[in-house]
């Protein structure tokens, strides 16, 4: 089974970037999807983004256009590029490997890493 192990998280001011990392025991490709999760405090969790096995992104709406995946293969790693953070995007953020096409589906999961914005 792939252990997922996030970093990265941290405070920061509202319009400040912040760049998660995952690193998987196992090579990334090894999976169809490579994604980023988050669950903010009361909320359930939400996609992020994801990072096809072909290299193809995509994106939530309500980040689209100010994060950015991104994988590095030889290092079995992920990465959520992350500007422009607002108070909204407070939560943990979990990265994720699965082979399902549906992004509810549950595949594997790292402990996560907590995000705060504070304005």
């Amino acid at each position: 089974q792939v252990q997922l192990v996030e970093s990265g998280g941290g405070l920061v001011q509202t319009g400040e970037s912040l760049t998660l990392s995952c690193e998987a025991s196992e090579n990334i490709l090894n999976f169809n999807y490579m994604a980023w999760y988050r669950q903010a405090p009361g909320k359930r969790r939400e996609w992020v983004a994801d990072i096809g096995s072909g290299g193809v992104r995509f994106y939530g709406d309500s980040v689209r256009g100010r994060f950015s995946i991104s994988r590095d293969i030889p290092k079995n790693m992920v990465f959520l590029q992350m500007n422009s953070l607002k108070p909204d995007d407070t939560a943990v953020y979990y990265c994720n490997a699965r082979n399902a096409h549906s992004r509810s589906a549950s595949g594997y999961w790292g402990q996560g890493t907590p995000v705060t914005v504070i304005s």
